[in-house]
């Protein structure tokens, strides 16, 4: 989803904060060998999100850290399933003022909600073009979510390693996770639009 290890399929901190993410993958059906489970790469996927502010503009920013498991069943593209967790402290608005705020109890609360969690929960549609449902954990509240996703492809890398790509799209309100701090403008509106649109672009290494 390699400097220094181009070969590496595990995951890699790249933080300079030393933040990491990690998931719990459904180990029981891979275990039983009717799905090929696929390591997320944090150092080729991006977890992006993007916000309005004073009305007039977007702002973007990233979670650096993140770590999961897609399952696929080739034979029933439905019965696939993802799950990941990342670390809301490593959380990059590229202003460390803002940074910090975002992570205060105003909004993502780290030090008492450390992670950020999605378990898929249904699947719709085709291999090539899908919706992806699941569960998403923020500060301990959970909601559903509904990803458009596209699947990019599959190709060897240059070590041997077998790897996918996907991309989606999604938007949440993010006062249904509890996300409620705001400011009043004297013009009319707020200083933090309500709609936090989200993008991602996800590779990730067959495992085994």
């Amino acid at each position: 989803m390699v400097p220094p290890n181009e070969g590496s399929t595990g995951s890699t901190r790249t933080d300079s904060r030393g933040k990491a993410m990690t998931a719990t993958a459904q180990a029981t059906p891979a275990a039983k060998g009717s799905k090929t489970a696929w390591k997320l790469d944090p150092v080729h996927s991006i977890v992006e999100f993007s916000a309005k502010h004073l009305m007039i503009t977007t702002v973007k920013g990233r979670i650096t850290d993140v770590e999961g498991t897609i399952y696929t069943d080739e034979k029933d593209p439905k019965n696939s399933s993802v799950e990941a967790t990342l670390k809301a402290i490593s959380i990059d608005t590229r202003t460390d003022q803002r940074d910090q705020h975002l992570r205060s109890a105003d909004f993502l609360n780290v030090e008492k909600f450390p992670e950020i969690k999605f378990r898929s929960t249904r699947i719709d549609g085709k291999k090539e073009e899908f919706k992806l449902t699941g569960d998403l954990t923020i500060r301990d509240v959970t909601k559903p979510i509904t990803l458009d996703v596209q699947f990019e492809g599959e190709t060897k890398d240059p070590w041997g390693g077998l790897r996918v790509g996907f991309s989606a799209k999604g938007k949440i309100d993010r006062r249904d996770w509890g996300l409620t701090w705001n400011q009043a403008l004297e013009t009319g509106g707020v200083v933090v639009g309500n709609d936090i649109k989200i993008e991602l672009e996800v590779q990730a290494v067959k495992a085994g």
